[in-house]
């Protein structure tokens, strides 16, 4: 738990927690139920997200006069990153199975551990490899299992995968700005990017803005409600009560919860392949998140007291 003393029971956060895992597990559910494009999906997603928060940002009267220029161009690249993986993830479900997609985006810490050692020569400890090691076993067992049933599925796999880079590097970027840009302002700015980059997207490929029945408006509503307010940003807060670990966990829970509402929902079934993999690629983030301490060339280890995440705070995918 965090050191800040909560408003609520702990009882009562946990299910919070557990109902931020759920809303962000029917995201998946939302885009396949959709017939509009991807980049449409993701556009209206971001912009009514903005809508949400952009009252709460106003009220919040961030002070923003310390930023340099070079922050605001590290929030914008943030942001079309963060378009780049939803672009690439939502794209990869017209493609492959709900299980497959979201479990290749359980590999998120293991890419920020690749970007963060390329980047800023982050070290880890060797059980942390391991589980690293263990989780891209597991992702090559995904591919090897969904080759089997069509190239189709294999190209939504490699879609996830890009995704999820994506998003790695979103967060990566995001790191150098946490203890300078309000979290709240942050979110708000890098989605106004995202979904004016996906504004440009669609009107230099032709693709239609409007024009779609009531059924799609409200599909783009729910993922901005559902997934994102009720998910991610419910993230954000918890952060304040519940320790940064225990929400970040949460990546681990959204796979078995896609796979299980696409089971109930989609009438999608899980292969043994995909259920023996979806396992190893779990066990090894979980295993390599509970032994990550980063560290840099030429250091040991940090003391408990002084590691070092790779990105601060829960992610946005999904």
């Amino acid at each position: 738990m965090s050191d800040k003393r909560s408003p609520l029971p702990r009882w009562a956060l946990l299910a919070l927690l557990l109902a931020g895992i759920i809303a962000i597990s029917f995201s998946s559910i939302f885009i396949r139920w959709s017939h509009a494009p991807s980049s449409v999906m993701a556009m209206y997603r971001l912009f009514f997200t903005a809508l949400l928060m952009g009252p709460f940002v106003w009220k919040s009267k961030p002070d923003l006069k310390a930023l340099a220029p070079a922050d605001w161009g590290l929030m914008a690249v943030s942001g079309l990153f963060l378009a780049l993986h939803f672009l690439f993830w939502m794209e990869s479900l017209a493609f492959t199975s709900v299980a497959s997609s979201t479990i290749i985006l359980a590999l998120e810490p293991i890419l920020i551990l690749a970007g963060a050692y390329w980047l800023f020569r982050e070290r880890t400890t060797r059980k942390a490899v391991l589980g690293l090691a263990v989780a891209i076993l597991g992702a090559a067992l995904i591919g090897w299992g969904d080759i089997g049933i069509s190239g189709k599925a294999l190209t939504g796999d490699l879609l996830s995968l890009a995704g999820t880079a994506a998003v790695a590097l979103h967060l990566l970027a995001g790191q150098r700005l946490a203890s300078r840009v309000p979290s709240l302002f942050y979110s708000f700015f890098i989605f106004c990017v995202a979904g004016v980059a996906f504004l440009v997207y669609n009107l230099a490929r032709g693709i239609d803005l409007g024009g779609y029945p009531a059924r799609e408006w409200g599909i783009f509503l729910l993922l901005a409600i559902v997934p994102t307010v009720f998910g991610h940003v419910l993230f954000n807060w918890l952060l304040q009560y519940v320790n940064a670990v225990t929400v970040s966990m949460s990546v681990l829970g959204e796979p078995v919860g896609a796979t299980v509402l696409a089971y109930l929902l989609l009438d999608e079934k899980l292969t043994l392949t995909q259920a023996g993999a979806g396992g190893v690629i779990i066990w090894g983030v979980w295993y390599f998140m509970r032994h990550n301490q980063v560290r840099y060339a030429g250091e040991e280890a940090a003391s408990p007291g002084k590691r070092k995440k790779a990105a601060a705070g829960p992610s946005v995918t999904g």
